[in-house]
């Protein structure tokens, strides 16, 4: 165990760390990186930390909204598939989404690697899908931190990020005048988005000993690549509500806990919604789950989107012109429920 060079050894190496490698991979990404920056990020990428200059003069009152997720158990459909660049967009995408909700301008994102072994081509595919989605909507990939752990993680990784944006206080978009007669306008989700995973692969791998490579009738391509269908970034839609004046009084991002548990953390008092689970498209990966495993329907719309990746509350006679906004930005959006008197819960009719 000797050492090569002034300031190198094989050491840490050999204990299951490669830094040379780790560097050497960075180098291969970084002007994908360098790519995502926006004229107010101001550090060279590899800094000790971010740092981003805010343009006062565009707010009045100026808030900053952070949020952090990760991944989940879907990366571990992604390490079955040996594809890690969707996992990237999904982080990202979900992310912004639960900022976007609050009417806030995603501008910065960081993310956070943990992983057993630092291997090649995960590590560009994973920094590339973050990039590209960042590039895509316009944030600055600002920093992020890999953590090479042996031991800790196995064969396996975590995958996390942070985002950060900006809105005026005077425009933060908190539900608190939804009321009676405003309509629930569902966005399509891709699939599962990062939700549920731990249900469904015991449901489709466990109980009906499928795997990714199963290709079923029901599906376009193999049940792997439906699976890691990208979670979809809602921003574009909002930003062109925003900008269009549009009375967009509330919005829930469907995440974990679905329509039941996401839609009341935005609803006033004394409001409840009603949704019509016919109205709302479902990808067929969610009826595959459930018939795999056996799985109350109800249940379903606990765990999992079921087809709405986001929900927007509008006045009524603002319906029309919340669908269009929808659709010139590439969703195709519509009606699956209306705001009634009530205590804050939500009812789901015609679950089949």
């Amino acid at each position: 165990m000797g050492t090569t060079q002034e300031g190198r050894s094989d050491a840490y190496r050999q204990a299951g760390v490669d830094i040379d490698l780790a560097q050497n991979l960075l180098k291969g990404v970084k002007a994908k990186i360098s790519s995502t920056r926006r004229p107010e990020a101001l550090a060279p990428i590899g800094g000790f930390g971010g740092l981003f200059r805010i343009d006062l003069s565009k707010y009045r009152k100026p808030v900053m909204v952070t949020s952090i997720d990760g991944v989940g158990t879907k990366l571990m459909v992604a390490s079955m598939m040996n594809r890690h660049d969707t996992v990237g967009y999904d982080i990202v995408n979900h992310c912004i989404n639960d900022i976007a909700v609050q009417g806030a301008e995603p501008v910065y994102f960081m993310d956070y690697v943990g992983i057993g072994k630092l291997r090649s081509p995960l590590y560009e595919q994973l920094l590339g899908g973050l990039a590209d989605a960042c590039a895509a909507q316009n944030v600055t990939l600002i920093g992020g931190e890999t953590a090479e752990m042996p031991g800790m993680y196995g064969e396996h990784y975590d995958l996390v990020g942070c985002i950060t944006g900006i809105v005026d206080e005077d425009r933060i978009i908190d539900g608190g005048q939804v009321k009676p007669g405003h309509v629930a306008i569902g966005l399509p989700s891709s699939g599962l988005h990062t939700n549920g995973y731990s249900l469904a692969r015991q449901a489709l791998f466990e109980s009906a000993g499928h795997d990714v490579d199963t290709v079923l009738p029901e599906l376009e391509g193999t049940l792997g690549e439906a699976l890691l269908a990208s979670h979809v970034c809602y921003w574009p839609a909002i930003r062109s509500a925003l900008e269009s004046g549009l009375p967009l009084h509330a919005m829930a991002h469907i995440t974990g806990g679905g329509l039941y548990d996401n839609v009341p953390r935005i609803l006033p008092e004394g409001v409840s919604v009603v949704f019509d689970a016919s109205a709302i498209p479902t990808p067929p990966i969610f009826p595959l789950i459930r018939e795999c495993g056996d799985i109350d329907p109800y249940e379903m719309y606990r765990v999992f989107n079921m087809g709405a990746g986001m929900v927007w509350f509008v006045p009524a006679d603002a319906r029309d012109t919340a669908l269009e906004c929808c659709r010139g930005a590439g969703f195709e959006a519509g009606v699956i429920g209306e705001v009634v008197k009530g205590a804050g819960d939500v009812r789901i009719l015609n679950v089949e």
